[in-house]
């Protein structure tokens, strides 16, 4: 009887935490359907530019999958810097001359082996001339996926961190007697992310340098691009994890997010190549913010590029936070009227 009643205690127990339950029985399910998604999308299509080819090359180009387009070599440095073409081709001396894209090892054996089979010939052996637009043929699958991994850590553990801590400050009654005092709601929010933040951005110093100078991640452009783009990812963890704590009333929930906010995440930031995901949910890649956190993290140390290729991903995730630092601010409601 003992055994019976501790067993109906716990169903019931389940039962009426709605947050746990939902987690057990729906975040799985909501996972495998994003990763089915993920990896049943439609197949990636190089896009190679030519210019002044023979007429059998541009054939047998044509003839395999992939997006044949004429183009000068202006045209194509200019969607090399847009990211919509994957290699420009033409002819020196009769020897093709390939100039990848380069950003990505992956794309770039692709394409070479694309060209391989286009230009074979018994007659002739032709060596085709390869030159990288971004990295170079050292450049390996860790340093295409190194910016990403950057951002995943710092806005992973940054976001897991303060929600646990603000839980602890709430639950242990020193929020409470902080919304007592004629404190405003905005400096209880803004003194805690500075607070919290002042170790964030030793976190984000720590693991930006760690990942450079230590285990010698590919590193085109300036550092400060790359620490600032990680101090804003962490920061937004940093007023995410904060504000969902305050829907959380133990560590427990706080983990149960990881799930929802996380998880998706991973899979729209560029781990996995994102023309391929399905159209069914490629739409969540923009509205997360590891999105522009990687897509600029990967701008400044594989392309080298500057301030103004990246403001816009800055300008987002400045957006984040502040968007989430003002819920904060209304959550905070809940434990005081004034």
């Amino acid at each position: 009887m003992r055994v019976r009643a501790l067993t109906i205690r716990i169903i019931k127990q389940f039962f009426h935490d709605k947050r746990t339950l939902a987690m057990m029985l729906v975040a799985p399910l909501l996972i495998l359907t994003i990763i089915s998604l993920v990896f049943n999308g439609e197949d990636v299509v190089p896009s190679i530019g030519i210019e002044q080819v023979s007429a059998p090359m541009k054939d047998l180009l044509e003839a395999q999958e992939i997006t044949v387009s004429e183009m000068d070599q202006g045209d194509a440095e200019q969607k090399f810097r847009e990211g919509s073409l994957d290699a420009w081709i033409t002819l020196e001396d009769n020897q093709p001359k390939i100039l990848l894209e380069g950003s990505d090892p992956g794309t770039n054996q692709m394409v070479l082996n694309i060209v391989q089979q286009a230009i074979q010939s018994p007659d002739q052996d032709m060596k085709p001339d390869v030159e990288y637009y971004y990295g170079s043929e050292d450049m390996t699958s860790f340093d295409n996926f190194g910016p990403v991994l950057i951002g995943f850590f710092a806005f992973f553990f940054v976001f897991l961190i303060a929600g646990v801590s603000f839980l602890r400050e709430r639950t242990g009654g020193t929020l409470e007697r902080l919304m007592g005092s004629p404190v405003k709601k905005s400096e209880v929010v803004i003194g805690y992310l500075l607070g919290f933040g002042f170790f964030t951005l030793i976190q984000s110093t720590l693991i930006v340098i760690y990942s450079i100078y230590v285990l010698d991640l590919l590193m085109i452009g300036d550092f400060i691009w790359v620490l600032s783009v990680t101090l804003l990812c962490a920061f937004t963890a940093l007023s995410l994890g904060t504000l969902l704590s305050a829907f959380a009333q133990n560590e427990l929930q706080i983990i149960q997010f990881i799930p929802i906010v996380i998880v998706p995440q991973v899979f729209f930031s560029g781990l996995f190549d994102l023309e391929a995901i399905s159209d069914w949910v490629s739409w969540i890649g923009p509205i997360t913010p590891l999105y522009y956190a990687a897509d600029a993290l990967r701008d400044v140390m594989i392309r080298g590029l500057g301030f103004e290729e990246i403001a816009i991903n800055l300008a987002v995730l400045l957006g984040f936070s502040l968007f989430f630092s003002a819920a904060n601010i209304l959550a905070l409601r809940k434990y005081r009227s004034f």
